[in-house]
Protein backbone atom coordinates (compact mmCIF):
# COMPACT_ATOMS: atom_id res chain seq x y z
CA UNK A 1 0.00 0.00 0.00
CA UNK A 2 2.79 2.40 0.91
CA UNK A 3 4.59 1.52 -2.29
CA UNK A 4 1.47 2.24 -4.33
CA UNK A 5 0.92 5.59 -2.60
CA UNK A 6 4.58 6.45 -3.12
CA UNK A 7 4.29 5.57 -6.80
CA UNK A 8 1.19 7.75 -7.23
CA UNK A 9 2.81 10.68 -5.44
CA UNK A 10 5.87 10.24 -7.65
CA UNK A 11 3.70 10.42 -10.75
CA UNK A 12 2.00 13.51 -9.34
CA UNK A 13 5.32 15.23 -8.73
CA UNK A 14 6.72 14.34 -12.17
CA UNK A 15 3.62 15.66 -13.94
CA UNK A 16 3.64 18.80 -11.82
CA UNK A 17 7.28 19.59 -12.63
CA UNK A 18 6.99 18.60 -16.27
CA UNK A 19 3.96 20.79 -16.88
CA UNK A 20 5.95 23.79 -15.70
CA UNK A 21 8.58 23.02 -18.33
CA UNK A 22 5.97 22.54 -21.02
CA UNK A 23 4.16 25.80 -20.19
CA UNK A 24 7.29 27.93 -20.03
CA UNK A 25 8.50 26.52 -23.35
CA UNK A 26 5.19 27.39 -25.03
CA UNK A 27 4.74 31.10 -25.74
CA UNK A 28 1.05 30.59 -26.53
CA UNK A 29 0.33 29.09 -23.12
CA UNK A 30 2.30 31.83 -21.40
CA UNK A 31 0.20 34.44 -23.18
CA UNK A 32 -3.06 32.98 -21.85
CA UNK A 33 -1.80 32.09 -18.39
CA UNK A 34 0.12 35.29 -17.63
CA UNK A 35 -0.08 38.05 -20.26
CA UNK A 36 -3.82 38.15 -21.02
CA UNK A 37 -5.01 38.13 -17.37
CA UNK A 38 -2.79 41.17 -16.85
CA UNK A 39 -3.33 43.02 -20.13
CA UNK A 40 -7.07 42.36 -20.70
CA UNK A 41 -8.44 44.10 -17.58
CA UNK A 42 -6.16 47.12 -18.03
CA UNK A 43 -7.25 47.60 -21.65
CA UNK A 44 -10.94 47.14 -20.85
CA UNK A 45 -10.76 49.50 -17.86
CA UNK A 46 -8.91 52.20 -19.76
CA UNK A 47 -11.64 52.25 -22.41
CA UNK A 48 -14.13 53.56 -19.83
CA UNK A 49 -11.70 55.64 -17.78
CA UNK A 50 -12.76 58.22 -16.78
CA UNK A 51 -16.05 56.42 -16.35
CA UNK A 52 -18.11 59.61 -15.92
CA UNK A 53 -18.21 62.56 -18.30
CA UNK A 54 -18.33 66.12 -16.98
CA UNK A 55 -19.33 69.46 -18.55
CA UNK A 56 -20.12 68.17 -22.04
CA UNK A 57 -21.08 71.11 -24.31
CA UNK A 58 -24.77 71.65 -25.08
CA UNK A 59 -26.46 74.20 -27.37
CA UNK A 60 -29.89 75.66 -26.54
CA UNK A 61 -32.64 76.53 -29.02
CA UNK A 62 -35.14 78.51 -26.92
CA UNK A 63 -38.37 79.35 -28.77
CA UNK A 64 -40.01 80.69 -25.61
CA UNK A 65 -37.45 83.16 -24.21
CA UNK A 66 -39.23 83.54 -20.88
CA UNK A 67 -38.06 83.63 -17.29
CA UNK A 68 -39.01 79.98 -16.75
CA UNK A 69 -37.21 78.74 -19.86
CA UNK A 70 -34.08 80.63 -18.79
CA UNK A 71 -34.36 79.03 -15.35
CA UNK A 72 -34.52 75.59 -16.97
CA UNK A 73 -31.36 76.36 -18.95
CA UNK A 74 -29.60 77.71 -15.85
CA UNK A 75 -30.31 74.54 -13.91
CA UNK A 76 -29.11 72.39 -16.79
CA UNK A 77 -25.86 74.34 -16.82
CA UNK A 78 -25.53 73.84 -13.04
CA UNK A 79 -25.49 70.04 -13.36
CA UNK A 80 -22.14 68.30 -13.36
CA UNK A 81 -22.83 66.53 -16.66
CA UNK A 82 -23.71 69.53 -18.87
CA UNK A 83 -22.04 72.78 -19.95
CA UNK A 84 -24.40 75.12 -21.79
CA UNK A 85 -22.09 76.51 -24.42
CA UNK A 86 -24.57 78.99 -25.82
CA UNK A 87 -27.80 79.67 -27.68
CA UNK A 88 -28.62 79.06 -31.34
CA UNK A 89 -31.17 81.14 -33.22
CA UNK A 90 -32.82 78.13 -34.82
CA UNK A 91 -32.44 74.39 -35.31
CA UNK A 92 -30.37 74.58 -38.56
CA UNK A 93 -27.74 76.64 -36.74
CA UNK A 94 -27.75 74.18 -33.84
CA UNK A 95 -27.38 71.23 -36.21
CA UNK A 96 -24.35 72.87 -37.82
CA UNK A 97 -22.78 73.24 -34.37
CA UNK A 98 -23.49 69.57 -33.65
CA UNK A 99 -22.06 68.46 -36.99
CA UNK A 100 -18.92 70.54 -36.41
CA UNK A 101 -18.37 69.00 -32.95
CA UNK A 102 -18.86 72.37 -31.24
CA UNK A 103 -21.41 70.60 -29.06
CA UNK A 104 -22.68 67.07 -28.49
CA UNK A 105 -26.37 67.76 -27.84
CA UNK A 106 -29.17 70.21 -28.64
CA UNK A 107 -31.93 71.14 -26.20
CA UNK A 108 -35.01 72.62 -27.87
CA UNK A 109 -37.50 74.49 -25.68
CA UNK A 110 -40.91 74.97 -27.38
CA UNK A 111 -43.03 78.08 -27.57
CA UNK A 112 -45.54 78.66 -24.76
CA UNK A 113 -43.28 76.69 -22.41
CA UNK A 114 -43.99 78.96 -19.43
CA UNK A 115 -47.67 79.38 -20.27
CA UNK A 116 -48.29 75.62 -20.50
CA UNK A 117 -46.49 74.97 -17.22
CA UNK A 118 -48.40 77.76 -15.54
CA UNK A 119 -51.67 76.06 -16.53
CA UNK A 120 -50.24 72.71 -15.33
CA UNK A 121 -50.81 71.32 -18.83
CA UNK A 122 -47.26 70.07 -19.13
CA UNK A 123 -44.62 71.14 -21.63
CA UNK A 124 -42.19 69.02 -23.61
CA UNK A 125 -38.53 69.85 -24.15
CA UNK A 126 -36.72 67.95 -26.91
CA UNK A 127 -33.18 66.68 -26.42
CA UNK A 128 -31.09 65.68 -29.44
CA UNK A 129 -27.83 63.91 -28.54
CA UNK A 130 -24.78 62.58 -30.32
CA UNK A 131 -24.66 58.77 -29.87
CA UNK A 132 -20.97 58.21 -30.57
CA UNK A 133 -20.37 57.73 -26.83
CA UNK A 134 -23.02 56.20 -24.60
CA UNK A 135 -21.56 57.89 -21.51
CA UNK A 136 -22.31 61.32 -22.95
CA UNK A 137 -25.85 60.25 -23.86
CA UNK A 138 -26.37 58.93 -20.34
CA UNK A 139 -25.13 62.21 -18.82
CA UNK A 140 -27.40 64.39 -20.96
CA UNK A 141 -30.41 62.19 -20.28
CA UNK A 142 -29.85 62.13 -16.51
CA UNK A 143 -29.36 65.91 -16.36
CA UNK A 144 -32.49 66.70 -18.40
CA UNK A 145 -34.59 64.18 -16.46
CA UNK A 146 -33.47 65.42 -13.04
CA UNK A 147 -33.98 69.11 -13.88
CA UNK A 148 -37.42 68.57 -15.41
CA UNK A 149 -38.61 66.46 -12.47
CA UNK A 150 -37.31 68.96 -9.94
CA UNK A 151 -38.86 71.97 -11.63
CA UNK A 152 -42.13 70.14 -12.21
CA UNK A 153 -42.41 69.25 -8.54
CA UNK A 154 -41.69 72.85 -7.50
CA UNK A 155 -44.34 74.25 -9.86
CA UNK A 156 -46.95 71.80 -8.61
CA UNK A 157 -46.23 72.60 -4.98
CA UNK A 158 -46.38 76.35 -5.63
CA UNK A 159 -49.38 76.61 -7.93
CA UNK A 160 -51.63 73.71 -6.95
CA UNK A 161 -54.16 75.07 -4.43
CA UNK A 162 -55.98 72.07 -3.01
CA UNK A 163 -56.43 70.07 0.16
CA UNK A 164 -53.87 67.67 1.64
CA UNK A 165 -55.20 64.32 0.22
CA UNK A 166 -55.15 65.63 -3.35
CA UNK A 167 -51.73 67.22 -2.90
CA UNK A 168 -50.33 63.93 -1.60
CA UNK A 169 -51.83 62.03 -4.55
CA UNK A 170 -50.26 64.44 -7.06
CA UNK A 171 -46.90 65.23 -5.45
CA UNK A 172 -44.24 63.01 -4.01
CA UNK A 173 -44.25 63.81 -0.26
CA UNK A 174 -40.85 62.17 0.26
CA UNK A 175 -37.87 62.87 -1.94
CA UNK A 176 -35.98 59.66 -2.73
CA UNK A 177 -32.27 59.70 -3.57
CA UNK A 178 -31.04 56.68 -5.49
CA UNK A 179 -27.52 55.52 -4.63
CA UNK A 180 -26.27 52.31 -6.24
CA UNK A 181 -24.71 49.97 -3.69
CA UNK A 182 -21.08 49.32 -4.49
CA UNK A 183 -21.06 51.99 -7.20
CA UNK A 184 -21.74 55.29 -5.46
CA UNK A 185 -20.40 57.33 -8.39
CA UNK A 186 -22.80 55.68 -10.84
CA UNK A 187 -19.94 54.96 -13.23
CA UNK A 188 -20.22 52.37 -15.97
CA UNK A 189 -16.71 51.04 -15.37
CA UNK A 190 -17.32 50.36 -11.67
CA UNK A 191 -20.63 48.72 -12.55
CA UNK A 192 -19.56 46.26 -15.23
CA UNK A 193 -15.81 45.69 -14.87
CA UNK A 194 -15.79 43.69 -11.57
CA UNK A 195 -17.92 41.04 -13.26
CA UNK A 196 -15.92 41.21 -16.49
CA UNK A 197 -12.75 40.45 -14.49
CA UNK A 198 -14.17 37.03 -13.56
CA UNK A 199 -15.21 36.36 -17.14
CA UNK A 200 -11.67 37.23 -18.27
CA UNK A 201 -10.24 34.81 -15.72
CA UNK A 202 -12.47 31.98 -16.97
CA UNK A 203 -11.74 32.74 -20.61
CA UNK A 204 -7.95 32.76 -20.15
CA UNK A 205 -8.00 29.44 -18.27
CA UNK A 206 -10.22 27.63 -20.79
CA UNK A 207 -8.25 28.99 -23.75
CA UNK A 208 -4.95 27.88 -22.22
CA UNK A 209 -6.20 24.37 -21.38
CA UNK A 210 -7.79 24.03 -24.81
CA UNK A 211 -4.57 25.10 -26.51
CA UNK A 212 -2.65 22.54 -24.45
CA UNK A 213 -5.12 19.89 -25.65
CA UNK A 214 -4.50 20.85 -29.26
CA UNK A 215 -0.76 20.53 -28.64
CA UNK A 216 -1.28 16.95 -27.47
CA UNK A 217 -2.52 16.00 -30.92
CA UNK A 218 0.46 17.53 -32.70
CA UNK A 219 3.77 15.69 -33.11
CA UNK A 220 6.75 16.91 -31.13
CA UNK A 221 8.67 18.14 -34.19
CA UNK A 222 5.92 20.79 -34.66
CA UNK A 223 5.51 21.89 -31.08
CA UNK A 224 9.20 21.65 -30.17
CA UNK A 225 8.53 19.54 -27.09
CA UNK A 226 6.67 16.41 -26.02
CA UNK A 227 3.21 17.62 -25.14
CA UNK A 228 1.78 14.39 -23.77
CA UNK A 229 2.17 12.89 -20.30
CA UNK A 230 2.28 9.10 -20.49
CA UNK A 231 2.08 8.40 -16.77
CA UNK A 232 0.08 5.26 -15.89
CA UNK A 233 -2.50 7.11 -13.75
CA UNK A 234 -4.79 9.46 -15.65
CA UNK A 235 -6.10 10.80 -12.34
CA UNK A 236 -2.63 11.76 -11.11
CA UNK A 237 -1.80 13.23 -14.50
CA UNK A 238 -4.84 15.49 -14.39
CA UNK A 239 -4.25 16.39 -10.74
CA UNK A 240 -0.59 17.26 -11.35
CA UNK A 241 -1.48 19.40 -14.35
CA UNK A 242 -4.23 21.18 -12.41
CA UNK A 243 -1.85 21.95 -9.54
CA UNK A 244 0.71 23.40 -11.94
CA UNK A 245 -1.95 25.49 -13.68
CA UNK A 246 -3.26 26.86 -10.39
CA UNK A 247 0.25 27.62 -9.16
CA UNK A 248 0.96 29.68 -12.27
CA UNK A 249 -2.41 31.46 -11.98
CA UNK A 250 -1.85 32.67 -8.39
CA UNK A 251 -0.16 35.92 -9.41
CA UNK A 252 -2.56 36.75 -12.30
CA UNK A 253 -5.56 36.01 -10.05
CA UNK A 254 -4.25 38.27 -7.31
CA UNK A 255 -3.65 40.99 -9.88
CA UNK A 256 -7.19 40.62 -11.26
CA UNK A 257 -9.14 40.64 -8.01
CA UNK A 258 -7.00 43.05 -5.96
CA UNK A 259 -4.65 45.27 -7.92
CA UNK A 260 -6.89 46.06 -10.90
CA UNK A 261 -9.70 47.36 -8.64
CA UNK A 262 -7.08 49.31 -6.70
CA UNK A 263 -5.59 50.86 -9.85
CA UNK A 264 -8.94 51.98 -11.27
CA UNK A 265 -10.75 52.75 -7.98
CA UNK A 266 -13.32 50.00 -8.37
CA UNK A 267 -15.31 48.93 -5.30
CA UNK A 268 -13.07 47.03 -2.84
CA UNK A 269 -15.19 46.20 0.19
CA UNK A 270 -14.33 42.50 0.41
CA UNK A 271 -11.50 40.52 1.98
CA UNK A 272 -8.94 39.49 -0.65
CA UNK A 273 -8.12 36.11 0.92
CA UNK A 274 -11.80 35.19 1.17
CA UNK A 275 -12.32 36.26 -2.43
CA UNK A 276 -9.44 34.03 -3.58
CA UNK A 277 -10.90 31.14 -1.55
CA UNK A 278 -14.29 31.78 -3.15
CA UNK A 279 -12.82 31.72 -6.66
CA UNK A 280 -10.90 28.45 -6.10
CA UNK A 281 -13.79 26.14 -7.16
CA UNK A 282 -14.49 28.37 -10.16
CA UNK A 283 -10.87 28.02 -11.28
CA UNK A 284 -11.03 24.23 -10.84
CA UNK A 285 -14.31 24.09 -12.74
CA UNK A 286 -12.86 26.19 -15.57
CA UNK A 287 -9.81 23.90 -15.81
CA UNK A 288 -12.02 20.82 -15.96
CA UNK A 289 -14.24 22.48 -18.55
CA UNK A 290 -11.11 23.07 -20.60
CA UNK A 291 -10.25 19.37 -20.25
CA UNK A 292 -13.69 18.50 -21.60
CA UNK A 293 -13.19 20.74 -24.61
CA UNK A 294 -9.81 19.14 -25.36
CA UNK A 295 -11.59 16.18 -26.91
CA UNK A 296 -12.94 18.33 -29.76
CA UNK A 297 -9.87 20.56 -30.19
CA UNK A 298 -8.01 19.03 -33.13
CA UNK A 299 -5.44 21.83 -33.44
CA UNK A 300 -4.12 24.44 -31.08
CA UNK A 301 -5.94 27.24 -32.90
CA UNK A 302 -9.31 25.44 -32.84
CA UNK A 303 -10.02 26.54 -29.29
CA UNK A 304 -10.33 30.15 -30.47
CA UNK A 305 -13.18 29.28 -32.82
CA UNK A 306 -14.88 27.09 -30.23
CA UNK A 307 -14.58 29.31 -27.17
CA UNK A 308 -13.97 32.97 -28.00
CA UNK A 309 -17.32 33.33 -29.76
CA UNK A 310 -19.02 32.46 -26.46
CA UNK A 311 -17.63 35.52 -24.65
CA UNK A 312 -20.59 37.78 -25.42
CA UNK A 313 -23.06 35.00 -24.63
CA UNK A 314 -21.49 34.39 -21.21
CA UNK A 315 -21.53 38.13 -20.52
CA UNK A 316 -25.31 38.15 -20.94
CA UNK A 317 -25.80 34.89 -19.02
CA UNK A 318 -23.80 36.23 -16.06
CA UNK A 319 -26.57 38.72 -15.27
CA UNK A 320 -24.43 41.83 -15.71
CA UNK A 321 -26.42 43.29 -18.58
CA UNK A 322 -29.49 41.01 -18.53
CA UNK A 323 -30.93 40.22 -15.06
CA UNK A 324 -31.03 36.48 -14.50
CA UNK A 325 -34.51 36.62 -12.98
CA UNK A 326 -35.79 38.04 -16.28
CA UNK A 327 -34.27 35.27 -18.40
CA UNK A 328 -36.35 32.39 -19.75
CA UNK A 329 -35.78 29.16 -17.79
CA UNK A 330 -33.74 27.63 -20.61
CA UNK A 331 -31.13 30.40 -20.51
CA UNK A 332 -31.04 30.29 -16.73
CA UNK A 333 -30.15 26.58 -16.91
CA UNK A 334 -27.48 27.29 -19.53
CA UNK A 335 -26.02 30.02 -17.35
CA UNK A 336 -25.94 27.67 -14.36
CA UNK A 337 -23.59 25.38 -16.32
CA UNK A 338 -21.00 28.15 -16.77
CA UNK A 339 -18.52 28.48 -13.85
CA UNK A 340 -18.17 32.25 -14.29
CA UNK A 341 -21.92 32.82 -13.81
CA UNK A 342 -21.73 31.83 -10.16
CA UNK A 343 -18.32 33.45 -9.83
CA UNK A 344 -19.54 36.82 -11.10
CA UNK A 345 -22.56 36.83 -8.81
CA UNK A 346 -20.58 35.99 -5.68
CA UNK A 347 -17.56 38.15 -6.52
CA UNK A 348 -19.69 41.29 -6.99
CA UNK A 349 -21.39 40.69 -3.64
CA UNK A 350 -18.06 40.23 -1.89
CA UNK A 351 -15.99 42.89 -3.64
CA UNK A 352 -18.63 45.60 -4.01
CA UNK A 353 -20.90 45.02 -1.03
CA UNK A 354 -18.53 43.47 1.52
CA UNK A 355 -20.17 40.03 1.78
CA UNK A 356 -18.20 37.17 3.36
CA UNK A 357 -18.02 33.51 2.37
CA UNK A 358 -21.01 32.60 4.49
CA UNK A 359 -23.19 35.17 2.74
CA UNK A 360 -22.30 33.75 -0.68
CA UNK A 361 -22.57 30.13 0.42
CA UNK A 362 -25.14 29.30 -2.27
CA UNK A 363 -22.80 30.33 -5.08
CA UNK A 364 -19.80 28.79 -3.32
CA UNK A 365 -21.47 25.39 -2.92
CA UNK A 366 -22.82 25.53 -6.48
CA UNK A 367 -19.31 26.06 -7.85
CA UNK A 368 -17.89 23.14 -5.85
CA UNK A 369 -20.66 20.87 -7.13
CA UNK A 370 -20.06 22.14 -10.64
CA UNK A 371 -16.29 21.58 -10.32
CA UNK A 372 -16.90 18.00 -9.13
CA UNK A 373 -19.24 17.21 -12.02
CA UNK A 374 -16.88 18.69 -14.59
CA UNK A 375 -13.94 16.80 -13.07
CA UNK A 376 -15.72 13.45 -13.38
CA UNK A 377 -16.71 14.20 -16.99
CA UNK A 378 -13.19 15.41 -17.79
CA UNK A 379 -11.63 12.29 -16.25
CA UNK A 380 -13.81 9.97 -18.32
CA UNK A 381 -13.09 11.91 -21.51
CA UNK A 382 -9.35 12.08 -20.85
CA UNK A 383 -9.07 8.37 -20.06
CA UNK A 384 -11.37 6.85 -22.65
CA UNK A 385 -11.25 9.40 -25.49
CA UNK A 386 -8.28 11.74 -25.33
CA UNK A 387 -5.50 9.39 -24.26
CA UNK A 388 -6.32 6.59 -26.77
CA UNK A 389 -6.53 9.10 -29.62
CA UNK A 390 -3.18 10.70 -28.78
CA UNK A 391 -1.46 7.34 -28.33
CA UNK A 392 -2.81 6.08 -31.65
CA UNK A 393 -1.85 9.16 -33.63
CA UNK A 394 1.48 10.06 -32.08
CA UNK A 395 3.07 7.11 -30.28
CA UNK A 396 6.12 8.03 -28.23
CA UNK A 397 9.55 6.72 -29.16
CA UNK A 398 11.80 5.07 -26.55
CA UNK A 399 13.92 8.25 -26.45
CA UNK A 400 10.82 10.37 -25.75
CA UNK A 401 9.69 8.02 -23.00
CA UNK A 402 13.16 8.22 -21.48
CA UNK A 403 13.04 12.01 -21.50
CA UNK A 404 9.66 11.90 -19.73
CA UNK A 405 11.04 9.58 -17.05
CA UNK A 406 13.95 11.94 -16.49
Amino acid sequence: MKRKISSLLGQLFRVYVREFRVIFKDQGLLVFFILLPIAYPIIYSLIYNPELVRDVPLVIVDHDRTQLSREFVRRMDATQEVWVKGYADDMPEARRALAGRDCFAILEIPENFQKDLGRLDGADVVLYTDMTLMLRYKGFLMAATNVSQEMGAEIQKRDLQTDLPVAVSVNDPMKVQNISMGDITGGFDSFVMPGVLILILQQCIVLAIGMAGGAKREPSYITGYISFNEEPSVFMTMLGQMLSFMTIMIVPMLFLVHYVPMMFSFPMAGNTLQILAFLLPMVIGSICLGYCLQTIVLERESIFVIWVVTSLIFLFLSGLTWPRFAMPPFWQYVGDCVPATWGVEGFIRMNANGADLQQVSVEYKAMWIQAGVYFVIAYLLQRFVMRPVVRANYPLTPEQRASIEE
